[in-house]
């Protein structure tokens, strides 16, 4: 460390460094918690919405028809198991994982047909 030029850094802010998207990862987890009952309301008919134009753009498009259906699927598929999740009241973070892979790969397709 005697010929090192940069400046040293104490744990506490390695870690804050590190942890900046898993810090906003369980603010909105204990956020969600918080409230699920509204914050579930609005993400049904948020992510119900951008599923439906990811499988709009998917039938739009000029791929394959078999990697469209599979990709078609997909979206579904997540968009009903987020759906079903908050029907079956399971537990809080689970419900809340569902819901950013369901918006996540909705949001993926949306771009990738856009570009």
């Amino acid at each position: 460390m005697k010929n090192s030029t940069s400046l040293p850094l104490s744990y506490s802010e390695k870690q804050q460094k590190t942890n900046g998207l898993a810090q906003l990862y369980i603010n909105l987890l204990n956020e969600f918690k918080n409230k699920q009952t509204g914050y579930a309301t609005i993400a049904i008919i948020a992510q119900s919405c951008i599923g439906s134009a990811a499988a709009m753009l998917l039938l739009m498009s000029n791929l394959h028809d078999l990697s469209k259906m599979t990709l078609l699927f997909f979206v579904t598929i997540l968009c009903m198991g987020y759906n079903a999740a908050v029907l079956a009241q399971l537990k809080s973070k689970t419900t809340f994982n569902i819901l950013l892979v369901s918006l996540l790969f909705s949001c993926s397709i949306i771009i990738a047909n856009l570009l």
